[in-house]
C-alpha cells in the first residue's frame, strides 16, 4: 500500500531554518525533533539563504511582475484574434501556466474533464503524453519498509554514533529479517550517517580555480614561515568539534604576526556562508590584510568567498594539497582551544559551546602569554603595532576597532 508523500507548509520549513540560523541546536537534534530527514533541513536552510536578499531589494520581484505583465499583454493582443477552441486553449494556457516550474508540475495538471483532447493538452504543456501513463515505485513505501525506517530511525536517536552494520545487528535483535545491503540503502535514502570525528574538513571542488601558496617568500633558513607586520597575513580555517547528539563547526580568521583571534563563528554546517559571514566580520572591524591564506577547501575556492577578497583588493593564497603545515598559525590555535577548553570539559549544547568558545577566545586574546611573540599576548602586539603604543595603552584599545 502507497504512502502519500509528506508535504510541508513554508510556515513550517521557516521555522525550522530559522531554529537551525539560531544554532542552539544541531541540525540532527532538530529534525529529531519534528520527524524529518537532517538532509530536508540543511536543503531548506540552503534555499533560505539563497533567496533571503529578495526581503530588501524588491525591485528584482517587481522587475519581474512587470515584465510578466507587458508578457500578457502581448499574448492578449495575440489571442483577442482568435475564437472557438482558440479561446478555449488561451485560458486554458492562461490560468495553468502562469505558475508553472518543472515539467512533473505540468503534468499534474492534465485534466480528462475539459473539452480538449490529451493530445492537444500534453502539446501546450510540452509533456510527453507517454509521461502520463508511467507510475515510477516509490522506494519504501509499503508498511513493512516504513516499520523499518521508523526501527532504523529509532536506533540511531539512541545510538548516533552506529554505522550501517551496528545497525544491521541491532535489526536482527529487534527480530527483523534483513540483509546489510538493504540496510546501507535505507540509511541512505533517510540522509543519515554515523557521527564519528572525521579526518578532514576541506572538500576541494576540481571545477574551482586554485590560488598558489604566496607566503613560500616569508619562509627562513629553516623552513619557517616568518610574518613581521601585523595585517601582512591573516588566515583562516575550520574545525570541527563533537557534541553529545552531532557535530557543529568552529570557523576563525587569525593575524599571523600577532597571533590575535580577529574574528570567528560556529555553525551547525559546514557551507559557504559560515566562512564568508566570518571574513566579513573581520574586515568591518579591523584594516584588510595584504595576503590572505586558507586551504583548497570548496568553501574558500567558491567565486563568492574569493569575490570578497578581490573586491578589497587583497592578495588571495591557498596551501598545497595535503600541506597542513602551510597554514600552521590556525593549526596551532586549534590545537590550543581544543587542548586547553574543549577537551576538558563537556557542553550539552550549542549554547554552552557558544558562551565558552568566546570566554577563551577573549581570554586568548587579551591574556595568553605567547613564546613566539616574545611572551606577550596577542592584543599588545595587534594594538601596539596598529596605534604605535606600549604595553600601557591598554585603554586605547575600542578606538581601533
Amino acid at each position: 500500500m502507497s504512502t502519500k508523500r509528506k508535504v510541508y507548509s513554508a510556515d513550517f520549513k521557516a521555522k525550522l531554518v530559522l531554529e537551525v540560523l539560531e544554532g542552539e541546536k544541531t541540525i540532527n537534534e532538530i529534525a529529531s525533533a519534528y520527524g524529518i530527514i537532517p538532509n530536508n533541513l540543511k536543503n531548506w536552510k540552503k534555499q533560505f539563504l539563497e533567496n533571503m536578499s529578495l526581503a530588501f531589494d524588491k525591485s528584482i520581484v517587481v522587475k519581474e511582475y512587470k515584465d510578466e505583465i507587458e508578457t500578457l499583454q502581448r499574448d492578449k493582443d495575440n489571442m483577442a484574434k482568435k475564437v472557438g477552441e482558440l479561446t478555449l486553449e488561451r485560458d486554458f494556457a492562461v490560468e495553468k501556466l502562469v505558475s508553472l516550474v518543472s515539467s512533473k508540475e505540468r503534468k499534474t495538471l492534465v485534466d480528462i474533464k475539459l473539452n480538449i483532447s490529451l493530445n492537444k493538452q500534453c502539446k501546450l504543456l510540452q509533456v510527453s503524453k507517454s509521461s502520463l501513463y508511467y507510475q515510477p515505485t516509490k522506494p519504501f513505501s509499503s508498511g513493512g519498509e516504513i516499520k523499518l525506517l521508523d526501527a532504523i530511525n529509532n536506533i540511531y536517536s539512541d545510538f548516533p554514533t552506529y554505522g550501517s552494520r551496528r545497525i544491521h545487528a541491532q535489526l536482527l535483535r529487534d527480530g527483523f529479517s534483513i540483509g546489510k545491503k538493504f540496510v546501507k540503502k535505507a540509511i541512505k535514502y533517510m540522509g543519515i550517517e554515523a557521527l564519528y570525528p572525521k579526518p578532514k574538513t576541506t572538500t576541494a571542488n576540481k571545477e574551482h580555480y586554485k590560488y598558489p601558496y604566496l607566503l613560500k617568500e616569508f619562509r627562513n633558513y629553516a623552513g619557517q614561515v616568518i610574518i613581521e607586520k601585523t595585517n601582512q597575513v591573516w588566515s583562516t580555517d575550520i574545525t570541527y568539534i563533537k557534541l553529545a547528539k552531532g557535530f557543529v563547526y568552529l570557523a576563525a580568521i587569525i593575524d599571523w604576526h600577532s597571533k590575535k583571534i580577529l574574528s570567528w563563528k560556529l555553525s551547525n554546517s559546514m557551507d559557504i556562508f559560515l566562512v564568508t559571514s566570518v571574513l566579513k566580520e573581520a574586515l568591518a572591524f579591523y584594516p584588510k590584510p595584504e595576503i590572505f591564506n586558507t586551504d583548497q577547501g570548496s568553501q574558500y575556492t567558491s567565486k563568492v568567498h574569493t569575490s570578497i577578497l578581490k573586491k578589497h583588493d587583497i592578495k588571495i593564497s591557498m596551501d598545497g594539497v595535503g600541506r597542513a603545515t602551510d597554514n600552521i598559525c590556525i593549526e596551532r590555535f586549534w590545537r590550543s582551544v581544543k587542548y586547553e577548553e574543549v577537551y576538558l570539559n563537556e557542553y550539552k549544547n550549542i549554547k554552552e559551546l557558544q558562551k565558552a568558545i568566546a570566554k577563551y577566545i577573549d581570554s586568548y586574546n587579551k591574556k595568553r602569554l605567547h613564546s613566539t611573540i616574545g611572551y606577550k599576548t596577542p592584543n599588545e602586539i595587534y594594538y601596539q603595532a596598529i596605534n604605535n603604543l606600549d604595553s600601557k595603552g591598554e585603554k586605547l584599545l575600542p578606538l581601533v576597532s
